[in-house]
């Protein structure tokens, strides 16, 4: 399974989302730090859902942070999120 189907699969499940995307930008950041050849370094994660109602910015950037999991975590280089309810 790649990073990005396992980043979705995991946030799905914890979040329930009623909209989520995530993009591979690994190209966008060749040459840089973290760069790997065969991708999957690099994401940006747009998620809505009524879970993140009554949390504030920095609460649902760790609860994201929680659902992926330290390993996951670990194996990606760059994660941006843009999170809403």
């Amino acid at each position: 399974m790649s990073v990005a189907a396992e980043i979705e699969q995991k946030l799905t499940e914890a979040f329930s989302p009623s909209e989520i995307e995530v993009i591979d930008e690994s190209e966008k950041h060749r040459g840089h730090a973290g760069y790997r050849e065969e991708g999957e370094s690099h994401f940006h994660v747009r998620l809505r859902t009524p879970a993140f109602a009554d949390m504030s910015r920095i609460a649902r950037h760790r609860a994201v942070h929680s659902a992926l999991g330290a390993e996951l975590v670990g194996r990606i280089h760059a994660l941006s999120l843009d999170l809403a309810p």
